[in-house]
């Protein structure tokens, strides 16, 4: 998920997803919320002819790819054949909802980010609440980078482990401790332009990934023997939370939209990345189902055979992707501690502040490694509130006075009434099987 500042845009996110071409890592000032989207408006401002439909359409195709690829088949399995059906049907809400987001941006000219949307709606409080849960999502995902790299590592290399004394940390645990380590210092730096550039590569990442794959079964022996089930009712929640998690690009739709040069060209932006995205997701979805049937795991690239070359390509461009992805996600949310600590400009309590921050996530990923629940979690709370319900209720209360057709007063309550059904089901679905693995 939303979690702006460009390093952080990321849906989520998934979340999630880094735009480009705006990345400034300063802090910024005003309300509770501010720091999360407005770092990334620098070089916006600095582009006075403002993004092309072409440029958008990457920085919107990389806000909607992020690590939910790895997860689609399981998702798949989890609810079955048609549950393809609801895939679909959460990519249309979201490609609306986000258009609803646009609609609130264009409401006033002071609007930049979504927090911004938040407190025109509802004031200060409005502001509060749509950064709260635009942070803790992004917080929830760092953490999911963690165990992503942890399962990913384990499978690669079983068995490893360190001992200091008595104390003996081995498989996931060590290499999420590892892998920490090794991005910590990375969280130090204040300007985290050349991450961004490299972490753009999310769209070619999921490209590659879904190949990789298709190789694996085409010419490396896999094969697509499995025909799977019709419909699982007992695993739909999951389905539903981790299909929504894909679609979590919201919090960065707002700066999206103001980049543009031509604001009216925004739509066909987004439906084009919405179609695209879904096309992919789909296709892995259907691939990995075909593959491995309800044995897929909660990643696929946990059930390639490690000995080709092709399964080697998708492990590694999984690994590589989250990792020069944290540092992103969790600088806004050390900024804005920093900001309210009033340490940003001070170094070492800067350093100490980030290194809590991490150690906290590394805490959270060993006491809770299971990739699939935390993103089943993330995708049916915080993803479903972020991208269906906020929007929604946004727009209904900032066009409060304005006359709607009643075709789209029952589209928007029949997406709230459906946003709480996953909300709550999913949420107790996921809590539970988290709860029941620990």
């Amino acid at each position: 998920m939303g979690m702006t500042s460009s390093p952080s845009e990321s849906q989520s996110v998934e979340h999630h997803a880094i735009l480009v071409d705006y990345n400034d890592g300063a802090s910024g000032s005003g309300g509770l919320g501010d720091p999360l989207l407005r770092h990334g408006l620098k070089d916006q401002e600095q582009d006075e002819d403002g993004a092309g439909f072409l440029r958008t359409s990457f920085n919107g195709l990389n806000a909607l790819s992020g690590v939910g690829i790895l997860s689609i088949p399981y998702a798949l399995a989890e609810g079955g054949w048609l549950s393809l059906i609801l895939l679909l049907m959460i990519a249309i809400i979201c490609c609306y909802t986000g258009l609803l987001l646009q609609r609130c941006t264009d409401a006033n000219p002071s609007v930049r980010t979504y927090p911004d949307i938040g407190g025109l709606a509802f004031g200060y409080k409005g502001r509060v609440v749509v950064s709260v849960f635009m942070y803790v999502e992004i917080f929830l995902v760092a953490i999911g980078f963690l165990i992503l790299e942890g399962d990913n590592l384990d499978n690669l290399f079983p068995g490893m482990s360190l001992e200091i004394g008595d104390f003996r940390i081995a498989g996931k645990q060590f290499f999420v401790v590892l892998i920490a380590l090794v991005i910590l210092p990375t969280t130090w730096l204040k300007n985290l332009g050349v991450l961004a550039y490299v972490s753009a590569g999310g769209v070619l990442a999921s490209i590659i990934i879904v190949f990789s794959v298709l190789w694996a079964a085409t010419f490396d022996g896999v094969g697509f023997h499995q025909r799977g089930r019709p419909l699982n009712v007992a695993g739909l929640p999951t389905s539903l939370g981790l299909y929504a998690f894909c679609y979590c690009g919201h919090a960065v739709f707002p700066t999206i939209s103001n980049s543009m040069r031509n604001k009216a060209q925004y739509p066909k932006v987004l439906v084009l990345c919405f179609v695209l995205c879904t096309i992919n997701y789909a296709s892995m979805a259907v691939l990995g189902y075909l593959m491995y049937g309800n044995e897929v795991k909660s990643q696929v690239t946990l059930n390639l055979p490690l000995g080709h070359l092709s399964s080697k390509i998708a492990i590694y461009t999984t690994l590589i992707n989250p990792f020069t992805k944290y540092a992103l996600v969790i600088t806004p949310i050390a900024n804005a501690i920093e900001e309210r600590l009033r340490v940003y400009n001070k170094r070492s309590s800067s350093v100490l502040v980030r290194t809590l921050l991490v150690s906290s996530t590394v805490i959270i990923a060993i006491m809770v490694p299971f990739f699939a629940d935390l993103m089943s979690f993330i995708g049916s709370l915080l993803s479903v509130i972020v991208s269906m319900l906020l929007p929604c209720i946004c727009y209904l209360m900032i066009f409060k006075d304005s006359r709607k057709s009643k075709i789209e007063l029952v589209f928007i309550v029949l997406i709230l009434v459906f946003g709480v059904l996953v909300a709550s089901l999913g949420s107790y679905t996921s809590v539970k099987k988290i709860i029941q693995e620990m």
